[in-house]
């Protein structure tokens, strides 16, 4: 009997519900493990407990922006892979702040074709790097 590989969990953080779901519709139907939420403090939480491979997450949310989730996400996950994503100019000095504070991510810009996610998932990129702050 062959072994099964492990499903790809990926979560996928928009406060527009129907981008985070589609997504993740998308994803489970291409073979991963994919769930979305809609806030930042929600992906902290549902990172923790499901243990994502991959992270894409919206940058501008409501209280908590994707870039404070996906630094908190990334502290308690290392091996966990960051996506943000924008459709938003005024990210680029979010992006730089914390990139003075050591944080790199890659940006991918909204809207977000999923076979541009797919394409990565299949050729899987190493994680983001998280020096200590």
């Amino acid at each position: 009997m062959e072994q099964q590989k492990r499903k790809t969990r990926v979560l996928v953080v928009d406060d527009h519900e129907i981008i985070a779901n589609t997504l993740a519709l998308i994803l489970n139907q291409n073979g991963c493990e994919a769930s979305a939420v809609y806030s930042g403090e929600q992906a902290v939480e549902s990172a923790t407990r499901l243990r994502p491979d991959l992270l894409i997450c919206d940058v501008i949310m409501g209280a908590m922006s994707g870039i404070e989730a996906a630094i908190a996400i990334g502290k308690a996950l290392p091996g966990c892979e960051i996506l943000l994503m924008s459709g938003a100019f005024a990210t680029a000095n979010l992006i730089e702040r914390a990139r003075e504070r050591g944080h790199v991510f890659e940006v991918l810009a909204k809207p977000l074709h999923p076979s541009l996610i797919l394409d990565r998932l299949n050729g899987r990129a190493g994680g983001t790097h998280f020096p200590d702050s």
